[in-house]
């Protein structure tokens, strides 16, 4: 048996879809009458992000618009490129706008560049010297600074489904010129699938491993211990990108509103050894801190935002011992989510009332002619009267003694309940 020569380039390379077509998946991105396959097959493009987990599809989207539209298309890698590379870019961009030819450029891992980077951005986005399309794996409105949000609509690609990734492995099986030489006999489909969590990259690099482990035999058998051997986890509970990922996180984030510290670890454990980005985890935590925490113990967000930053300087493994702290430390306080039901209430008013005028005594009076006129006029300085209070309507006379804070018993919060309490006699009950 003449032995078989291992392609250079990886499987998921060598049968990337060239066409709209081709792709599998996104289909409320890229189906009949879709946006982005409408702009491609219109040939007009304009600047996009990209925010999907691994695997999804987002570089070979733009590898697509490469290959059908009329452009100039560059790319970059946020982790190796900089402004210089930008810079490089946008002079080609206007030479060739010049010319009436449209130039792309495509950031992978867009969210990895600094402020100065994106920044470098702006105005060729804004111009239209250059249409760009980032793709990212991380919240944009964390990650992506909100003027370039604002130049590009955000696409969220999804986790690709069973039925996806059936089809791209029947395609790399039918299609690709080495893996079909093989002969495959068998293959554990469903825990191939399993173990890619919805990543095609991760599915067909799983699929090229095991194919050339098992090559030179007679008949290749690709069954569950030989994928096993591969992934070297033979129990992998925690989907990153798929549904199991929103379970464990709304489990983690369940017990510790639920004051269970124990069960918070577990499901902390869960997704570390999942593989979950600490920093996501951490996020949340400073999320929690205040609507769950709040002034019960208003050091809860003080230690989340201190583990959010420790964390980012600090990463894996050590930043596991910052989580657990911070999560046993949120798990074990009182509770109260009255600051946030506050927002909300307020936020209520303000959407579905009239934008009631600011109360006279309360505007600033910055010129004469407002003076005149009574801005400010009759408004009483808390810190010329006792306690450094005065009993005084703040709000709109139509909202007069509407109360949206109401602290709760709990921990800290009573005290300030108490002392509001103290204050506020006439307009407001506490």
């Amino acid at each position: 048996m003449t032995k078989k020569e291992v392609p250079k380039t990886p499987l998921a390379e060598r049968i990337r879809p060239k066409t709209v077509n081709e792709f599998e998946g996104q289909r409320a991105l890229l189906g009949e009458g879709k946006p982005i396959r409408l702009m491609i097959e219109n040939d007009n493009l304009s600047s996009f992000i990209l925010w999907g987990p691994p695997g999804t599809g987002k570089t070979t989207i733009a590898r697509i618009i490469a290959e059908q539209t009329k452009s100039d298309f560059h790319q970059l890698n946020a982790v190796s490129s900089g402004v210089k590379d930008i810079r490089e870019i946008i002079e080609i961009a206007k030479e060739n706008k010049l010319n009436g030819v449209r130039t792309v450029l495509f950031i992978d891992e867009i969210h990895r560049f600094n402020k100065a980077q994106q920044d470098a951005l702006l105005h060729s986005v804004e111009s239209g010297q250059i249409i760009l399309i980032g793709a990212t794996t991380e919240n944009p409105s964390f990650e992506v600074i909100p003027a370039l949000r604002s130049r590009a609509r955000v696409y969220v690609l999804e986790e690709l489904s069973k039925d996806d990734l059936h089809r791209i492995l029947q395609f790399a099986l039918t299609k690709d010129e080495f893996i079909s030489s093989l002969n495959i006999k068998k293959i554990d489909e469903d825990f191939l699938i399993y173990l890619s969590c919805g990543d095609a990259r991760s599915l067909l690099n799983i699929l090229e491993s095991a194919s050339v482990q098992e090559m030179n035999k007679e008949e290749v058998l690709i069954s569950k211990s030989v994928l096993e051997n591969i992934v070297q986890k033979k129990n992998i509970l925690y989907d990153k990108a798929g549904e199991e990922h929103y379970n464990v996180i709304s489990a983690f984030i369940k017990s510790v509103r639920g004051s269970d510290p124990d069960a918070a670890l577990y499901w902390l454990a869960r997704m570390l050894e999942g593989g979950e980005d600490p920093i996501f985890i951490a996020r949340r935590l400073v999320v929690l801190a205040s609507e769950d925490i709040g002034n019960a113990s208003p050091n809860g967000l003080v230690l989340a935002e201190a583990a959010f930053n420790a964390i980012h300087q600090i990463g894996m493994p050590e930043a596991r011992i910052i989580l657990a702290q911070c999560t046993t430390y949120l798990a074990s306080s009182p509770k109260s989510n009255a600051a946030y039901l506050g927002i909300e209430s307020a936020l209520g008013d303000v959407r579905n009332n009239p934008l009631y005028s600011v109360p006279i005594h309360l505007r600033n009076a910055p010129t004469k002619l407002m003076k005149d006129i009574g801005y400010g006029k009759a408004y009483k300085y808390a810190h010329d009267f006792e306690n450094h209070f005065v009993e005084e309507n703040y709000l709109p006379d139509e909202l007069k003694g509407k109360q949206y804070y109401l602290p709760t018993e709990n921990g800290q919060e009573k005290k300030l309940k108490d002392y509001l309490k103290f204050l506020w006699k006439k307009l407001k009950k506490y």
